[in-house]
């Protein structure tokens, strides 16, 4: 993390240059200067996320949110976060935003608020020699987990995910509490002797529940919309895209299912309780939810690593 000494505006330069990163005596050449006073500046900050150096971010009234946002939206991308820093109160939360932080504080001529940035340039540089974060795969091997746990957990609201292209037998979304760790959920193909199928439905759990799109990033099922790309999963792991063309959502009873992976990580997810709603065996078989048991191994999918809106940021976030 780079700090930077503010002159934009300064009618005096009473401190000593030495030390900062960069001094700033007008707006830089290499980067955006946004403020971000409401949604319109925080979007005009993330548009110019990937195609400037930098994005300089002013906010009137400081607010940790939309910070938390650009960090999260830049990772991954050629863009660096700066944002503009008027109280030393301010640094620790933009240093260490989302366990990530900026990659500069700009600062004012003002002694305890550059003392402060300086303190925390010296913590993240402290906090990376001492943590190694491992590198993330967009998309994991299948797995198996096994589960621990079926219970009825009441009624909830519950979502069925229509798509606009058929789905094969063997195929689902793969749907978690977690991001970590989420288990394949089979499609609608497989005939019943009450209901008709519907080749083209997941009913896929719970509002709270996460989803992958096919983007590699995540989505509680209650914000997909009509149009929104998801990733089709195949019991042999193969995986294509395919577009939600609408979203049922109704309140239904309720199982909740507990499971422990390979490395005794526990997890769980709560699904509709319906003989239609099917999950996948390590074997490849479909398990309807009504005759899940414990001991039973299911096919998943782990994932290292926390998420930010969806998207994969190096933070230590606990999900339970």
């Amino acid at each position: 993390m780079e700090v930077w000494l503010d002159r934009r505006n300064s009618s005096t330069q009473n401190m000593d240059e030495g030390g900062f990163d960069r001094v700033l005596n007008m707006d830089p050449d290499d980067g955006i200067v946004v403020q971000v006073k409401d949604d319109s500046g925080q979007q005009r900050a993330r548009s110019a996320i990937g195609s400037v150096d930098w994005v300089v971010v002013e906010l009137d009234d400081w607010k940790m949110i939309p910070l938390e946002n650009l960090v999260s939206a830049a990772q991954g991308s050629p863009t660096r976060i700066a944002a503009l820093i008027d109280e030393s109160s301010q640094i620790q939360g933009a240093a260490f935003a989302l366990q990530i932080g900026v990659d500069a504080l700009l600062v004012p001529e003002k002694e305890e608020v550059v003392e402060a940035a300086f303190i925390a340039k010296a913590q993240r540089l402290e906090r990376i020699s001492e943590e190694q974060f491992p590198e993330h795969s967009g998309v994991a091997e299948l797995g198996s987990v096994r589960v621990i746990a079926v219970q009825n957990v009441g009624v909830g609201d519950r979502v069925c995910i229509d798509l606009t292209s058929l789905l094969a037998k063997g195929e689902g979304l793969m749907v978690g509490s977690s991001s970590s760790s989420m288990i394949l959920v089979h499609g609608e193909t497989i005939d019943s002797e009450f209901v008709p199928v519907r080749p083209f439905r997941v009913n896929a759990g719970t509002v709270h529940a996460y989803t992958l799109l096919n983007d590699g990033s995540t989505a509680y099922l209650s914000e997909l919309e009509a149009g929104d790309s998801v990733m089709v999963f195949s019991k042999d792991g193969d995986t294509r895209e395919a577009s939600i063309g609408r979203l049922k959502i109704e309140r239904r009873p309720m199982i909740l299912l507990k499971w422990i992976d390979e490395n005794d990580n526990e997890a769980q997810a709560t699904f509709q309780q319906a003989e239609t709603v099917r999950l996948v065996a390590h074997e490849g078989d479909a398990i309807a939810i009504t005759n899940i048991k414990k001991g039973d191994v299911l096919i998943s999918r782990s994932d290292s690593g926390a998420r930010h809106i969806g998207q994969k940021v190096d933070a230590n976030i606990e999900e339970r």
